[in-house]
């Protein structure tokens, strides 16, 4: 494990990756039905919304930083690889940006695959500009400081949601969800059975079956319904 500083203000870089093949399948799917794969679970709250309009999938790069403070979300950009998406908890502040359009040419030009912040960002036109796919809580014009302290890599929360790093990000119009990297194999087999049952269901649909059976099977269960 390699390992720079100690708690509280530290930077990981050997972090375990979910397998290249697995996050560009997890690419093709909605969030929404990743979560209910994942029994409707793992899923950032709807505080977290899309800024610049795109979608983004990626492994996950964390930052825990201080409110205020974008020091580690700088080291964030470079510890990335392209294609990750760098996760950021704020603990809690929304008036300081720790992302702006200058730190966006930086991920740019890094080739990363996007950013979530619980917490602001801004310049959200200069962003979608750059085409750079970008999730936050907050859009504010405040800016933060560059001091730590801060943790890179390392387990956090974002959109009430736990992250850790190697995850797998999956962002849409309908929010944020985590792959948790050690079952995203099984995540990828789940989403792809719901989605062919969904595919059945709307070929019934189309040919003009309307409703389900179940549904008044459960309310008779239920009594709302006579047997």
């Amino acid at each position: 494990m390699v390992v720079y500083g100690k708690i509280g203000f530290r930077v990981r870089t050997d972090v375990p990756r979910t397998d290249a093949a697995v996050v560009d399948a997890l690419r093709a799917h909605a969030t929404s039905n990743l979560a209910d794969a994942m029994g409707r679970f793992h899923f950032m709250d709807f505080g977290i919304r899309a800024r610049s309009g795109l979608r983004l999938c990626g492994v996950a790069v964390t930052v825990d930083a201080r409110p205020a403070d974008n020091l580690m979300v700088h080291k964030a950009l470079e510890v990335a690889q392209p294609g990750d998406v760098v996760v950021v908890n704020t603990n809690g502040n929304t008036t300081s940006a720790v992302f702006g359009e200058l730190m966006c040419r930086t991920a740019v030009g890094a080739k990363l695959g996007g950013i979530v912040v619980d917490g602001a960002i801004r310049d959200v036109d200069g962003i979608t500009a750059l085409g750079f796919p970008a999730f936050s809580r907050a859009v504010c014009a405040g800016g933060c400081d560059k001091d730590g302290p801060g943790e890179v890599n390392t387990p956090i929360s974002c959109g009430n949601t736990v992250v850790m790093p190697g995850d797998v990000i999956v962002g849409d119009e309908d929010g944020v969800v985590v792959v948790p990297r050690e079952e995203a194999r099984d995540v990828l087999q789940l989403v792809a059975a719901l989605v062919d049952r969904e595919k059945t269901r709307i070929a019934e649909i189309d040919r003009g079956v309307l409703f389900k059976d179940e549904i008044n099977d459960t309310l008779r269960k239920k009594g709302v319904l006579p047997t």
